[in-house]
């Protein structure tokens, strides 16, 4: 099992408010993207990919005001008004990040030998410009991110991966951090879906901290 970073998510208040941010934070918008039917929610995208982090890009997440209640939790636990009030008072954060893997029920069942319940698995897809995406991701019924967003959300691509058809935006994603009251237990965690590359160290405070080389220079989200 080899699992690889795809994906940082940046949750927004709106769409709007999540491309001015970029805008100001990494000095370049971000592209389109699509909307979530499963989850009532829509994104815009950026490609972050590097040496360390290939195919790796950025998403950018708010609720789909036209897409109405979606019958169950949000993912990334968007539902949460906590998250949400901070996000709508201090602008855009990082919340959470997803790794691709090759076999989704094979690394669930890898989570779930270490007691960690990563959630149920779900088929989703949506319509491009170059065709369809098609995913498996799981997500739990009740919308929380594991190990407070440190621990990956996971997902397996069908034949077809957003970031093949994203321009290059002169961001690369050198680093991501996380910092977790039980550090050891999410080393475990990401040693057994055979992800490397990320730095994990204990803290009283769960965060994710992600450094990209932009034209501004190095920023850290």
């Amino acid at each position: 099992m080899t699992a690889q970073l795809d994906h940082l998510v940046v949750l927004a208040d709106t769409l709007a408010q999540g491309t001015a941010w970029c805008d100001a934070t990494l000095g370049i918008s971000p592209g389109p993207g699509g909307q979530h039917p499963l989850f009532g929610t829509h994104n815009r995208l950026l490609a972050i990919a590097g040496e360390r982090f290939v195919r790796a890009y950025l998403e950018v997440i708010a609720i789909d005001p036209d897409a109405g209640d979606p019958g169950r939790a949000r993912w990334f636990d968007i539902d949460d008004e906590r998250l949400r009030g901070e996000v709508r008072a201090h602008g855009p954060r990082l919340i959470h990040w997803v790794a691709r893997v090759p076999d989704l029920a094979q690394a669930a069942a890898a989570l779930a030998a270490q007691d960690i319940d990563c959630g149920e698995r779900l088929q989703a897809s949506r319509m491009t410009p170059s065709g369809l995406l098609e995913w498996q991701i799981v997500v739990r019924p009740d919308g929380r991110r594991p190990f407070d967003g440190c621990l990956p959300t996971l997902i397996q691509w069908g034949a077809a991966h957003p970031a093949d058809g994203m321009p290059a935006s002169g961001l690369s994603l050198r680093a991501l951090r996380l910092q977790h009251p039980d550090a050891a237990r999410l080393q475990s965690a990401l040693t057994r879906i055979g992800l490397q590359g990320v730095s994990v160290q204990a803290a009283a405070t769960p965060e994710l901290r992600a450094e990209l080389l932009t034209p501004r220079g190095l920023v850290s989200i």
